[in-house]
């Protein structure tokens, strides 16, 4: 990124030596992140990140809208919004532990509440990954569920993308978001895949930046870094996966030993859900309280979806998948990253385990 952000100032919309620098730097990102996730160069649209892109395809299509209750924020609020402006929408409710399943989605598309007179919804959009419980949805089965009925469908595919493989003509999606800084980028960065280059109509008015559909000037350091860093990521992704499944199930056991009330929240197996993601329960001990005290040693972990993390209130999520509430308020989100090892998770554990001793001695 450090050229872009120094001397590369050419404006990739200009003609001089400069701005036709600056073009070819976007339009190798963009060939190098198309061929990370099997899609083709003119499908690849860059965003500010994964807001954007998910704002972009609830507000930029027609008809009603199917979203599943546990869908980051960013979709239930751009849903919410269209609801008040007269559109339909409708609720897929996940299983219990976490996964929207084919099942739930006909649920849903059968209920006369989420159709508009029986007619079609016009867009479905089911994550490709959980963000608070690190469970993965099988997307290519949904979509050929959606696809069935006549409907568009879309994945946020945020907490996905670069820690999964991906291939979007195999899962056959319309549209997938991502996000740049959830697969080591930049942050403020990010990019909507739509099938056949037809992107939602478009949300910013202004040039034509990104053939029409999205104005604004690119912003080339954080294009060419995130490009770097999905091909990184892909490039290891095997060997990573690998690594982090063996320390979060590492972690998932020595945690159940110290605190044998504690569970898991989510798919049980391994390989439903992100590698090194895990999100548990330990009743009696409030999640605020130990995320604070994790914090203090210099263990960042969460109590919920980050973008939440300073409220209080309960995790939509978790009640989403029907939780219990004596639980809501005790669940931990530890996510491991490729930086990590088997040192930093017993840091994670010896200080559990300081909590759990204290928790003893005032029994």
């Amino acid at each position: 990124m450090l050229p872009w952000l120094k001397d590369g100032f050419g404006n990739p919309s200009s003609l001089h030596s400069f701005g036709r620098k600056a073009r070819k730097a976007v339009e190798e990102a963009r060939a190098t992140i198309a061929e990370c996730i099997n899609a083709n160069l003119e499908e690849i649209f860059f965003t500010s990140g994964g807001t954007e892109a998910n704002n972009w395809v609830v507000k930029g299509t027609t008809g009603g809208l199917l979203v599943s209750a546990y869908e980051h924020h960013s979709i239930l609020n751009a849903a919410g919004s269209e609801l008040k402006r007269g559109r339909e929408v409708g609720s897929i409710q996940p299983s219990g532990h976490g996964v929207v399943g084919v099942r739930q989605l006909r649920n849903a598309l059968a209920n006369a509440e989420c159709r508009a007179g029986g007619s079609k919804l016009g867009l479905v959009s089911v994550m490709a990954a959980q963000n608070e419980i690190g469970a993965i949805n099988p997307i290519r089965e949904l979509c050929a569920e959606a696809h069935a009925q006549g409907e568009l469908f879309h994945t946020d595919a945020v907490q996905a993308v670069g820690k999964i493989h991906i291939d979007v003509n195999d899962w056959n999606v319309d549209f997938l978001s991502a996000s740049a800084h959830k697969f080591g980028g930049p942050k403020g960065v990010g990019f909507l895949y739509a099938k056949d280059g037809k992107a939602p109509m478009r949300l910013l008015d202004g040039g034509a930046q990104e053939r029409g559909t999205r104005a604004g000037t690119e912003n080339v350091a954080g294009i060419v870094g995130a490009a770097a860093a999905l091909r990184a990521s892909c490039d290891r992704m095997d060997e990573v996966s690998a690594q982090l499944h063996f320390l979060a199930a590492t972690f998932a056991a020595d945690l159940c030993a110290m605190f044998p009330d504690a569970s898991i929240v989510g798919p049980m197996k391994p390989k439903d859900r992100l590698p090194g993601f895990i999100s548990v329960v330990i009743p009696g001990h409030p999640s605020e309280g130990l995320l604070h005290i994790l914090d203090m040693k210099g263990i960042a972990v969460s109590a919920g979806a980050a973008c939440n993390s300073k409220e209080t209130k309960v995790s939509h999520v978790l009640k989403a998948i029907g939780l219990a509430d004596k639980y809501t308020t005790c669940t931990l989100r530890v996510s491991l990253g490729p930086e990590n090892t088997k040192n930093d998770v017993k840091r994670i554990l010896a200080a559990l385990k300081v909590i759990r001793q204290k928790g003893r001695a005032a029994e």
